[in-house]
């Protein structure tokens, strides 16, 4: 499963987001898109999606114009998780999750079998089968959005982005998510393109780093490869010394 940009033009009325950007997300890889708020990092996520739409340029969902594809057909084959989605008031986990099956489905067809398959995995590998039965807006943070992640897994597809999903969450509750991720990534070889701001978190969970700044690639690798004092200073403004990690070796930026 590949998404791939080719010479993206994205624009807000008279202004240029995006002049000219083509990329793609590596299929079975997990894959950051990093820069200074402003950047376009967000909005290259959402026109990957067709939540936006470029004013040039084409999207190619397993070689496909993304443009002439059904929304039914989108959601599919590509899973969104947006910044501070909205939570529905009285729904549980379970019914939450439920709503990812909808593209699966047909006019007037309940859930079948394999709906109900989709969704006990979902909520079996995002830890929430204690919690199927709770209201969404009672949970922590951290829960809430695992039972978001989890209705995009529910879709069952092979493309998952993210944009900033560990906003407003706490250390703990970061890291459970990213472990999450990384995980799902790993066991079910789902693509991951997301939107981190912590460079050193998108280094230690992410393979390949995508460098944003004013709607342009400065610098696309592995960790190792892009996370260097002089691309951070020319995407950031400042200056970090890069260090390797004692124990897995990846780069760790200090202030």
């Amino acid at each position: 499963m590949e998404i791939e940009a080719h010479d993206l033009k994205i624009t807000y009325g008279d202004r240029v987001i995006v002049p000219n950007l083509s990329f793609t997300l590596t299929p079975g890889k997990v894959t950051a898109l990093i820069g200074p708020n402003g950047s376009g990092k967000s909005t290259v996520l959402r026109t990957l999606a067709r939540l936006l739409s470029p004013s040039q340029g084409i999207v190619y969902l397993n070689s496909r114009n993304i443009a002439q594809l059904s929304t039914r057909e989108i959601a599919k084959q590509l899973a969104m998780l947006p910044q501070s989605p909205d939570i529905p008031e009285g729904v549980t986990v379970w019914e939450l999750i439920g709503f990812g099956r909808y593209p699966h489905q047909g006019l007037f067809s309940g859930f079948s079998k394999v709906d109900f398959e989709a969704m006990r995995w979902a909520l079996e590998v995002t830890g929430l089968e204690p919690l199927a039965k709770r209201v969404v807006d009672t949970l922590s943070g951290g829960e809430r959005q695992r039972a978001w992640i989890a209705l995009a897994l529910a879709q069952k597809t092979q493309i998952l982005l993210l944009d900033e999903p560990t906003t407003f969450l706490d250390i703990r509750h970061q890291l459970e998510v990213l472990s999450l991720v990384r995980s799902l990534n790993r066991h079910e070889g789902i693509t991951v393109g997301w939107v981190l701001h912590d460079l050193n978190q998108a280094a230690s969970y992410s393979d390949r780093l995508i460098f944003f700044n004013q709607g342009q690639i400065i610098a696309s690798g592995s960790p190792a490869e892009v996370m260097t004092p002089e691309i951070v200073r020319e995407v950031f403004g400042v200056e970090m010394t890069i260090i390797c990690h004692p124990v897995n070796g990846l780069p760790i930026c200090l202030f």
